[in-house]
């Protein structure tokens, strides 16, 4: 019986570089950089910044990876690299250094899809993912839901967001709050003890007359506004906030709007299995909404670890390791950054070699 393929990879599309190895299923390390505090004294991540943080970090994240893994790169049966989306110049570093390793080693190389990469970050010591599936991915970058037929071969975009991800959406609140960058977590601390109930805000996209146009689609901008007005009202009139209460009702507006979203999907295209990816689901809220809804609607949810949930570089050599196991063939050299690549382009630069 021919081993499974030991895969490295890199993920290197925002601000932490992530550096995973794989065989098959099976995940032997994960080794994750973070540039976050660096970013945090500008209130969100700024692009040159993550991108000169790649560099320094990459080599002795790959070395810390392969030490956990125990192997060597001489081990390695291909390397796989995030080729987008992101940041341009952060993804360049990693596409830089999966080319060189690929090169030097002689090793096939797979180019992929980060938001794809999400999805099969869940197949990663656990079962194989049943098709067809919906995918909510959320993100501080990315807000998306997917109609997953097939994970190395045919994924359909929904919809996404059209201003801020819930991600971006959650800094920009707790700033307004007062609160630490990033945003997530201490929104979820502060809504602690607050009544989601008291201040109903806006769910963007979610009116009738939205459904046509936008039925899958997502939008965060204006809920984000009517937090400052509701803020800057109360402090106009010297009146304190109650932050928690803000902080609570803020969320369920954000939870309410990707939840219901998400199984209007799975209900409409006949899919009772709903997957979750992406560090904003580290949100305990919206993971308790979504299973207490999904188990109401009958449908199944798949949440992967949430150390699977952020940018890491497990998921990216996982979706490489799925795409070998489906015989297709590496990429070319020929390939770049390509912080727009659409969701449907699971591996570009395919090679036509047999």
């Amino acid at each position: 019986m021919t081993p499974e393929p030991l895969v490295l990879g890199i993920e290197s599309s925002c601000d932490e570089t992530g550096i995973g190895i794989v065989r098959g299923r099976t995940l032997l390390s994960n080794t994750i950089a973070s540039s976050m505090e660096q970013h945090a004294r500008y209130g969100g991540v700024v692009p040159e910044v993550a991108a000169r943080a790649h560099l320094e970090a990459l080599q002795p994240a790959i070395a810390a990876a392969l030490a956990e893994a125990q192997v060597a790169l001489t081990d390695l049966d291909a390397i796989a690299v995030t080729s987008g989306p992101g940041l341009a110049g952060a993804l360049m570093v990693g596409v830089g250094a999966a080319k060189a390793l690929a090169v030097a080693l002689d090793k096939p190389l797979y180019a992929v899809n980060h938001l794809v990469g999400h999805i099969a970050a869940d197949v990663l010591d656990a079962e194989p993912l049943e098709h067809p599936t919906v995918a909510l991915l959320v993100s501080g970058g990315h807000t998306s839901l997917l109609l997953v037929r097939e994970l190395t071969a045919d994924v359909e975009l929904l919809g996404e967001t059209m201003d801020d991800a819930a991600g971006e959406a959650f800094d920009k609140v707790a700033r307004i709050l007062g609160l630490p960058y990033p945003g997530g977590p201490e929104i979820d601390r502060a809504a602690t003890g607050g009544d989601p109930t008291a201040i109903r805000f806006p769910r963007g996209l979610s009116r009738a007359s939205d459904m046509a146009a936008h039925r899958y689609d997502f939008s965060f901008s204006g809920l984000k506004t009517a937090v400052a007005r509701w803020v800057e009202q109360r402090e106009a009139a010297g009146e304190p906030v109650p932050i928690a209460d803000v902080a609570a009702g803020f969320r369920e507006a954000v939870v309410d709007v990707l939840v219901t979203k998400a199984l209007d999907a799975c209900a409409r295209h006949d899919v009772p299995r709903l997957l979750l990816g992406g560090g904003v689901i580290a949100n305990r809220r919206l993971r308790e909404v979504a299973l207490e809804r999904a188990a109401a609607a009958g449908v199944t949810v798949r949440i992967p670890p949430l150390r699977l949930c952020t940018d890491n570089g497990a998921m990216i050599a996982g979706l490489a390791g799925q795409l070998i196991a489906a015989g297709r063939r590496p990429s070319t050299l020929a390939f770049g950054a390509d912080s727009t690549l659409p969701v449907t382009e699971i591996q570009v630069a395919e090679s036509d070699a047999a």
